[in-house]
């Protein structure tokens, strides 16, 4: 994108090949997002693109009220839908901002599916990227978190834009401005209580040394072209060294050994994601630990996942303890990566096999799969009558299958 490029010209470029038929809006009421409403609204009306917007109020302010209604009649001004949700969960304990944020995300993953809308945009700039930068800096991170925050992401089965990354806080600030548009600052902005808050005051400080927003952001961008390429030479080392074993993944530990240290160690937290269906890869201290112990031929608990010894092999399976209170109707997933099909039969669930219905499958054996996995493994109940377990060979007319298909699952599993 040009220097000259207008604000208008590089929205419509983060958006090419990403434009939903209905798009979310998260508007808090501050500039980026405002100016986030104004510039999808403009590109939407030429791109043929139906805009919702959703304000989130946390309660946690007495301001949050006026700025949602703020919001909605800016919206209601452009002829954009738009709706207030609340959230009153949080009790007191752990960390604030960290359980807001994931409130606020579920919160508007829900209210999208609801209304049919296929992706959310937001509302971070290059601001936003830079300081998120020094902030994952100051903890250690690698190459996944100095990537910086991705202009395309999914989370809560829901797909999240950021499509103002090129653009700097104060250039929308400015654009707002040309177009006789204000916008409310949160006073929690210049809070130093907060990291964020300080981080973006050093910043100013650092621009005497070189240290700018547009050179933090090209590190960024820099970094991620790096974290291609691990995860490249990760997914190769899968499709050679693992294969699937109905829910569990196997990895030669051979292979694995001679794996550079890095790859090693993403492709296990990849594997533990996929089958603990988590979004968040474990810490990296667990990880080294846990996969030490399990190539040297001791099993492990990590992550909700159980890292097994299997003769020349690595078997990662889901732990029994993880599962135990898991429940799913039968049309619905069972731990996000089990779907069943069979007879309808009223009254039955889906739940995790357990001790007591692997005592009912007399030729468990017979499958091959070992008896950890097996308790691990999705089951149909009928209370506390066993109706069929199709992974310990008690089918009863029922089949199940993972979604994704395992044949899917080592070529994506690095991008879960």
């Amino acid at each position: 994108m040009t220097a000259s490029a207008t604000p208008e010209d590089i929205f419509a470029a983060a958006m090419t090949g990403r434009a939903p038929a209905r798009l979310g809006l998260a508007v808090s009421g501050g500039g980026d997002s405002i100016a986030l409403l104004h510039l999808a609204h403009a590109w939407g009306r030429a791109a043929g693109v139906g805009l919702s917007a959703v304000t989130v109020d946390h309660g946690l302010r007495p301001e949050a009220a006026t700025e949602a209604r703020f919001v909605a009649e800016i919206c209601a001004r452009l002829g954009v839908a738009h709706d207030t949700l609340r959230w009153t969960g949080w009790d007191g304990r752990g960390n604030l901002q960290a359980a807001a944020r994931a409130a606020r995300y579920r919160l508007m993953a829900g209210w999208a599916h609801e209304r049919g809308i296929g992706a959310i945009a937001l509302g971070h700039t290059m601001d936003d990227q830079a300081e998120t930068f020094l902030m994952r800096l100051a903890r250690g991170s690698g190459p996944d978190g100095l990537s910086g925050m991705a202009a395309s992401h999914r989370r809560d089965a829901m797909i999240w834009l950021r499509p103002l990354l090129d653009l700097r806080r104060d250039a929308l600030r400015a654009w707002l401005g040309q177009h006789g548009q204000g916008w409310i600052d949160d006073p929690s902005n210049r809070d130093r209580r907060f990291d964020r808050v300080r981080v973006r005051q050093a910043l100013d400080g650092m621009r005497d040394i070189g240290l700018t927003v547009e050179g933090l952001a090209e590190t960024c961008t820099r970094m991620a072209m790096t974290r291609a390429a691990l995860d490249h030479l990760a997914c190769e080392t899968a499709r050679s060294t693992g294969v699937i074993d109905r829910g569990d993944l196997l990895f030669d530990s051979a292979g694995l050994d001679a794996s550079p240290r890095e790859t090693r160690l993403r492709l296990l937290a990849a594997a533990l994601c996929w089958v603990a269906s988590a979004e968040y890869r474990p810490r990296l201290a667990a990880l080294e630990t846990a996969l030490d112990a399990a190539l040297s031929g001791r099993r492990r608990s990590l992550h909700g996942c159980l890292l097994t010894p299997d003769g020349p092999r690595l078997r990662i399976s889901r732990e029994p303890a993880a599962v135990r209170d898991t429940r799913a109707a039968p049309d619905r997933p069972w731990d996000t990566r089990w779907r069943f099909f069979g007879p309808k039969i009223n009254g039955v669930q889906l739940r995790a096999l357990g001790e007591t219905g692997l005592a009912c499958c007399k030729g468990w054996r017979e499958t091959g799969l070992p008896r950890a996995s097996l308790l691990a493994s999705p089951a149909v109940w009928r209370g506390d009558e066993l109706i069929a377990a199709p992974l310990a060979g008690h089918c009863n007319g029922w089949r199940a299958e993972l979604t994704p298909p395992a044949e899917a699952v080592l070529q994506a599993i690095i991008s879960h």
